[in-house]
């Protein structure tokens, strides 16, 4: 399957909220097989539909060797306890900066095969789900950074950036 573009900051569906995806909707595996390919391409370890240009209820993560798809998660416990970690994200390419997140979530959705899943997710994975949910809302990392002063750019390694190969 081949990867396809990931929208960027600007793009209107980025904003939107996402519609819930219905029972027995056709064509959500190849969905979920072009967004796997496309967050792979990327190096990245969430991703969702809305990025590439689907407004659709779905997340496909791979963080904390959990690597699943979800159609309409939803977050439906929080810990008390919040993290301030670095994140970026694929649709602001090179820009990093911090944000509070809950230590840890449960959340629920359906797999691909319409079965419902719970998942306790900590730490990275936690962060992960909430980023990838939080686009599902129109809601951008960027939207929870207590100052956007802090927000940075990390410019992308390049062949001539690495150090030459013994031959």
């Amino acid at each position: 399957m081949a990867a396809q573009e990931i929208l960027q900051l600007g793009s209107e569906i980025l904003r939107q909220k996402a519609k819930r995806v219905p029972k027995g909707m056709r064509g959500l595996r190849k969905l979920v097989d072009r967004m796997f390919a496309t967050m792979d391409t990327a190096s990245g370890i969430g991703l969702a539909a809305p990025q590439i240009g689907v407004s659709l209820r779905v997340i496909v993560v791979d963080a904390d060797e959990v690597r699943m798809a979800l159609v309409n998660p939803e977050i439906v416990k929080t810990s008390e306890e919040c993290i301030l970690d670095e994140e970026g994200c694929l649709s602001y390419s090179s820009y990093y900066g911090p944000v509070n997140r809950y230590q840890s979530v449960v959340v629920k959705g359906r797999s691909l095969e319409g079965k419902e899943i719970r998942i306790r997710a900590t730490d990275l994975l936690a962060r992960v789900f909430q980023h990838e949910i939080d686009h599902l809302d129109g809601t951008l990392f960027l939207d929870r950074l207590d100052d956007p002063e802090q927000l940075y750019r990390v410019e992308p390694e390049t062949e001539s950036d690495s150090p030459a190969e013994d031959s």
